[in-house]
């Protein structure tokens, strides 16, 4: 069978591979299996499902729920049915997701559970096209008698027997919507198709070098690219096994137990982790800091042995080094990563280097949800500084004349539904119009930052906000910041701690408080902001200097308006609602 979509793909793995595992998912602290030929029975039974509650291809279906593998079915199903798959955030409030059902059209909705069912019955009166709720969780909605609303179980078995083929489907046509999380501006929905889906797959796996058998975990939003296509498409067309974490909770937890050899993060995830070590081996004996700062120095100048092309380092020392980082990579359940990937919003160097020092194989990777997530690669062994890797062989860069970073290639998507006015002005003349500013250093390419992301003092000093941004987040203690300055005489930021690592370090130091607000206020903590953005400052260049802060007060919470799904500030928002502590920042510096 030909592969020209993501329905003939599980089907062609199911008929060579029927009985190899696929995926796994973690139910009560149990790890359950799921085989190829069981993922294609429920892929054609909710298509068979869909059919008959009305689906017809060219419809589209939303999908609201946490990550995990009814996700899985519900989506390869859609497809199946030659409809369109688009993914709502479980962290959308019920607003959005009025504004994303509307806006897709969609017929019919699967939703997690109650809480998510919630937001929908708020968001219904705004969707005249939407006739039908499934929902995977039906704990606590057992009397439910909404009209249209119905469990997965009961959905399911309208298709007891359903047939062994699908429907032809055309492998241009649109296959999902996939919504940008909205970091400066309203949700657009990009209309990816299966050839454009087909296209990153079949190139990115050679260029990561995946495996089948290789294992990874999921946890990640389904709604993202990162996810859909970089986690669970590529994962499909590799073969690499996909491990369901049980929540949102436990998901260090299931990183120790699955031990992936592959593991796909954006930068915050991976900060986390440097966050974690960081605390640790600061809180730890004389002994074993002293054994961790070692260990690192030697595994970051073995690093820069091989980016060097030489080795050097004796067995000795090898072991020693193997011996304090290999707990290390155990506690984060990294000890097996063959393929470490980071992307999706910038990364400091410092971070990638901190990788490196740990023996870890980390790819940096660039890209955008209208390409399906991918567009140049970074591998460690070709690291260059301020570069983000090199353009992928399926894929044309070239700079506009303002330095626009513009894409060109099959992967790149067919344009934003129902919005022709924007998707003009994205695609022009087969170019993919990023928003990006950047430059290419050979074959390499260096993204300077977003083009709103670029601020000019008064001073006449440009700056990329980004940049700075992505140094302040390395602090343990700093969770993102929101750097200001444009037509300002001087930078300033907002800066959003993190509430648990600062309650840790506040008991540590015996700084008493009462609330998070007047934590933040306390002038030990403003102290240890202070030099936390000194220390990130003195890495970058030196005419960048931030010469005022202030502190989020709240704390603040998933499906907060100030942050997106993937727990990054929205700078439009952030700068509305805090536009009194941003002017009290340029007043009082």
């Amino acid at each position: 069978m030909a592969i020209e979509t993501i329905p003939s793909l599980v089907l062609d793995r199911a008929a060579a591979q029927p009985n190899r595992t696929i995926l796994r998912r973690k139910d009560r602290g149990i790890w359950k299996s799921m085989s190829w030929s069981d993922l294609a029975a429920r892929m054609r039974q909710v298509a068979e499902a869909l059919r008959i509650s009305g689906i017809r291809p060219g419809d589209r279906v939303c999908i609201l729920s946490e990550t995990k593998p009814q996700w899985v079915f519900a989506d390869l199903g859609v497809l199946s049915a030659g409809a369109v798959s688009v993914g709502i955030y479980p962290t959308a409030d019920a607003e959005l997701t009025a504004e994303i059902l509307a806006h897709s059209g969609a017929r019919l909705i699967f939703a997690e559970n109650e809480e998510q069912l919630d937001k929908i019955l708020q968001a219904r009166s705004q969707c005249p096209a939407l006739e039908r709720i499934v929902i995977f969780d039906m704990k606590g909605l057992r009397d439910l008698s909404e009209p249209g609303c119905e469990s997965f179980d009961t959905f399911l078995s309208r298709a007891q027997n359903p047939p062994a083929d699908l429907p032809t489907l055309d492998p241009h046509q649109t296959a999902t919507l996939i919504y940008t999380v909205g970091t400066t501006g309203a949700p657009k929905g990009s209309m990816l198709t299966h050839h454009n889906l087909l296209c990153q797959m079949q190139n990115a796996a050679r260029l990561m070098n995946l495996r089948e058998g290789d294992e990874r975990v999921a946890f990640l939003p389904m709604s993202h690219a990162i996810e859909r296509v970089l986690g669970l498409y590529l994962s499909l067309y590799s073969g690499v096994v996909s491990n369901y974490v049980e929540s949102a909770d436990t998901v260090a937890e299931d990183l120790r137990e699955a031990k992936p050899t592959v593991f796909l993060a954006p930068p915050h995830v991976w900060e986390r982790f440097h966050s974690r070590i960081t605390i640790a081996s600061a809180s730890a004996g004389w002994a074993q800091r002293v054994l961790y700062r070692w260990a690192m120095a030697a595994g970051a100048r073995k690093a820069g042995q091989r980016l060097a092309g030489s080795s050097g380092s004796s067995f000795l020392a090898k072991m020693l080094r193997w011996l304090i980082l290999g707990n290390v990579l155990r506690e984060l359940g990294l000890s097996r990563l063959r393929v470490g990937l980071i992307g999706a919003s910038p990364v400091s160097p410092e971070l990638v280097r901190w990788t490196m020092a740990l023996g870890l194989n980390v790819l940096e990777f660039y890209g955008q949800t209208e390409c399906g997530g991918l567009t140049a690669l970074m591998p460690r062994e070709a690291m260059r500084s301020g570069c983000v890797g090199k353009p992928v062989p399926y894929a044309e860069i070239t700079l506009a004349s303002d330095n626009e970073i513009l894409v060109r290639g099959d992967h790149v998507f067919a344009g934003y539904w129902d919005d022709a006015e924007r998707t003009g002005r994205t695609l022009r003349d087969g170019w993919l119009h990023t928003g990006d500013v950047g430059s290419l250093d050979g074959a390499f390419l260096r993204v300077v930052g977003r083009a709103e992301d670029l601020v000019t003092t008064t001073a006449g000093v440009r700056v990329t906000t980004t940049e700075i941004e992505r140094e302040l987040k390395l602090s343990p203690y700093i969770a993102d910041a929101v750097v200001l300055g444009e037509q300002r005489e001087f930078l300033a930021c907002l800066v959003m701690t993190d509430p648990d690592v600062l309650e840790g370090w506040a008991q540590q130091n015996n700084v008493a408080f009462t609330t998070y607000s007047a934590l933040v206020r306390a002038e030990p903590v403003r102290e240890l902001i202070r030099r936390e953005i000194e220390i990130a400052s003195s890495r970058l260049s030196a005419s960048v200097e931030i010469r005022s802060f202030r502190m989020i007060e709240e704390k603040l919470a998933p499906d907060d308006p100030e942050l997106t799904p993937m727990m990054k500030l929205r700078r439009t928002f952030v700068g509305e609602k805090y536009r009194g502590l941003i002017e009290e920042m340029y007043s009082s510096p």
